[in-house]
């Protein structure tokens, strides 16, 4: 791990800044066909509640932003995810100055669950890349960043995305072969909130029909890359990882931490982040670890579990035990981790 102490003095920096700003809210259109990008940004305007889904939210919508630390972080949400769910860590990367940039990726989103997966893995980094461009072009706040420096986290898929930035190769054939050695062992990653395991006669089959169609749709053998010389440093939360080349983030292109949680039933940690972990490690850092974390941890706030489905409602709870108040404390450690990297 990096120096520690360094990284809690930047969190009680960060932790500082929050205050004087408010946290304004714009919507920008994506680049080259991509949808839309949700911007959080330092204001000056009064927040007032504002209703996005479920979710009633203190911003200050359409209002002007200001200057903060001038660098950009983009978010990459999971699958089926949407900004929302990432607005506690935006409000502590604005207190921290930055201004926060979500692209809504194509057919895998809150709105449009139709195309999860290696589909749209492959898409992911591309529209990262256009979300910056989009930031770019928009005056008001290209005025006020310095794009040569920018920022990304990624939960869950949008890990997979911050893995691929910070220069790791996957492949959809790779994603194949981890399924076959392992579908008992860690069959959400391989088939998502589809189906699910129950301990009686079926699950053989559901194994064997899972099988046939990632053979049938996710053959391709290339690897995956992609670079964008403006993102300076990665963090992953939860990555879905089991598809890399481990060996490709032995060292990372960028400085790279990850944040993990010890009781995910989704991305079950031994595959996924523990073997990225053990691969880049001295190179990389454990930012925090939930060792009673599920796969949802990181969702703050969390999406309300009667509008998920049942599998993923129980793929996504919080374990009994696991207490949310430590949730700030990792926000703060992945705003100092910016700050650290993207900072002059």
């Amino acid at each position: 791990m990096r120096n520690a102490r360094l990284l809690a003095s930047l969190a009680l920096a960060a932790c500082s800044l929050a205050a004087q700003a408010g946290m304004g809210l714009a919507t920008l259109p994506g680049v080259d066909g991509d949808g839309p990008v949700t911007v959080f940004h330092p204001t000056a305007q009064t927040e007032r509640p504002v209703q996005r889904g479920p979710f009633t939210l203190s911003l200050a919508e359409q209002a002007p932003p200001i200057r903060g630390n001038g660098r950009l972080v983009v978010v990459s949400h999971g699958s089926g995810g949407n900004p929302w769910v990432h607005a506690d860590l935006a409000r502590v990367l604005v207190d921290a100055g930055f201004v926060v940039a979500v692209p809504r990726h194509h057919g895998d989103h809150s709105l449009d669950h139709s195309d999860p997966g290696p589909d749209s893995w492959k898409l992911r980094p591309g529209e990262v890349s256009r979300a910056i461009d989009a930031v770019a072009r928009t005056p008001a706040l290209a005025a006020l960043l310095a794009l040569d420096r920018v920022g990304v986290y990624g939960m869950s898929a949008g890990g997979h995305t911050a893995l691929a930035m910070a220069g790791g190769r996957w492949s959809p054939a790779q994603f194949v072969r981890h399924c076959e050695a392992h579908i008992g062992d860690d069959f959400a990653a391989c088939v998502g909130e589809y189906a699910a395991l129950n301990g009686n006669a079926f699950d053989g089959l559901k194994k064997k029909a899972a099988l046939l169609v990632l053979r049938h749709r996710f053959a391709d053998a290339p690897w995956y890359t992609h670079e964008d010389p403006r993102v300076q440093a990665v963090v992953a939360g939860v990555p879905m990882a089991a598809d890399f080349d481990a060996s490709s983030l032995a060292q990372p292109r960028v400085p790279l931490a990850l944040v993990t949680a010890g009781r995910d039933k989704w991305l079950v940690p031994r595959f996924h982040s523990a073997t990225i972990l053990a691969a880049c490690a001295p190179r990389c850092t454990l930012l925090a670890d939930l060792p009673d974390g599920g796969h949802g941890a990181l969702l703050s706030p969390a999406p309300p579990v009667e509008r998920l489905n049942a599998i993923a409602a129980d793929l996504l709870a919080d374990p009994p035990g696991f207490d949310r108040a430590v949730l700030p404390a990792v926000d703060r450690s992945i705003a100092a981790f910016f700050l650290q990297h993207l900072l002059p």
